[in-house]
This record gives structure tokens, C-alpha cells and sequence, in this order.
């Protein structure tokens, strides 16, 4: 069974560009783990695709070759707070409906063209002081993430309320020292959801 990671730095997690399995010091590594232990007679190929610093734009120009040519049973997506963070020191926010016609051509694409199953994790956002005028866009691009996978999500994980629900009782560096990167807690405690979130699309194929 195929599993393909798709998103920016937070997928990307410092993984070795030179061999799509190895699958960096993030999330999907500890994903990883959890579902081979889940499923101990399935043998898995996980392919973390995650580009640092990628935005929707780039995930539709690399939608062939690092999408369709792949062809996953399984393919996650995290994307878009860079769309948000790219552009928050002046404000010059990207258009809402710009931002959905990306996301809505990749994950149009990837139902015509495969027969994977669909996982979108939303963007999130820890608070942290120096990020908070984020949120005025970030919010936005969430609701449309949100829209896009009661349309096309097999599974869809609420990246962004998980961690607002985790950081009640927690100090603000707990899961994350910028308020986006994840560190080994916040990547396992990523991983902890996305292994039960994939465990009924594993267990019905």
C-alpha cells in the first residue's frame, strides 16, 4: 500500500530530497511508525513528497509528477499557511478565491486521475505574539480548506482546533518554538491523529 505526504516544511521536515522514503524528522516519520505497527502484515511504501516553503501554487505545478505519476492508494495533504505567512508582513494577502481554485485543481485532479484516497490536514497556527496579525487570513483559508473537504476528503483532520485544544494546558513552546514548525512533540502528537484517522481507510481496502 502506497502513502504519499504531500505539503511544505512542515511535511518536509528536513527529509533527504535525494530519496522520496526517507521521510524526514516530522510527522510522516512517526505516521509512519504508528501504521506499521497498526498493521503489522501490510507492507507500506511511504513517500513524503513535502517541499519547504511551498505554497497551493506550487503543489499545482508539481501536481503530475509529484501527484498523478506517483499513484498513491493513500495521499495526506497539509498545505497553505505559507500562503498566509508569505504574505503577512505587508498584509497583501492572496485573493480567497485564488487560494481555493489551487487547492480545488490539485485535489481535482488527484480524484479524476487516481484512485487514492483523499487525507487533508487543515493549516494551523500556534499562538505565538509575533504571528498573531496571521490569523486574520489564516482563518479564511481554513474555512476553505474546510469547505474543500466535505467535498473531496475520504479523512479530514482539524490540524488547527487539535493544537488550540492541546495548548489549554500547555506552554506555548510545547509543540511548536515559532508557532508553525513543529517539534518532536507536536509532530508526534500530528502523527497520533493522523494514524487514527487512517486507520478506517486501511482497514477498508
Amino acid at each position: 500500500m502506497k502513502i504519499l505526504f504531500q505539503g511544505d516544511s512542515i511535511t518536509d521536515a528536513g527529509r533527504g530530497r535525494e530519496n522520496p522514503h526517507e521521510l524526514g524528522a516530522g510527522y510522516p516519520k512517526y505516521a509512519a511508525e504508528l501504521i506499521r505497527e497498526d498493521f503489522p502484515d501490510t507492507e507500506f511504501e511511504f513517500i513524503n513528497l513535502g517541499i519547504s516553503g511551498n505554497q497551493t501554487k506550487d503543489l499545482v505545478e508539481r501536481l503530475e509528477s509529484d501527484f498523478i505519476d506517483i499513484d498513491p492508494d493513500i495521499v495526506s495533504i497539509m498545505i497553505g499557511i505559507n500562503d498566509v505567512w508569505h504574505h503577512a508582513a505587508d498584509r497583501s494577502w492572496i485573493p480567497s478565491e485564488i487560494f481555493e481554485q489551487n487547492y480545488r485543481t490539485v485535489l481535482s485532479a488527484v480524484r479524476e486521475k487516481t484512485s487514492a484516497k483523499i487525507i487533508i490536514l487543515e493549516p494551523y497556527l500556534l499562538p505565538v505574539p509575533d504571528k498573531e496579525n496571521m490569523r486574520e487570513d489564516l482563518d479564511r483559508k481554513i474555512h476553505i480548506v474546510r469547505k474543500l473537504a466535505r467535498e473531496f476528503a475520504d479523512v479530514y483532520i482539524p490540524t488547527d482546533g487539535l493544537f488550540a485544544s492541546g495548548m489549554v494546558d500547555a506552554e506555548l513552546d510545547t509543540f511548536s518554538a515559532d508557532g508553525v514548525h513543529p517539534n518532536e512533540t507536536g509532530a508526534r502528537y500530528i502523527a497520533d491523529y493522523y494514524a487514527d484517522a487512517v486507520y478506517s481507510i486501511i482497514e477498508n481496502m
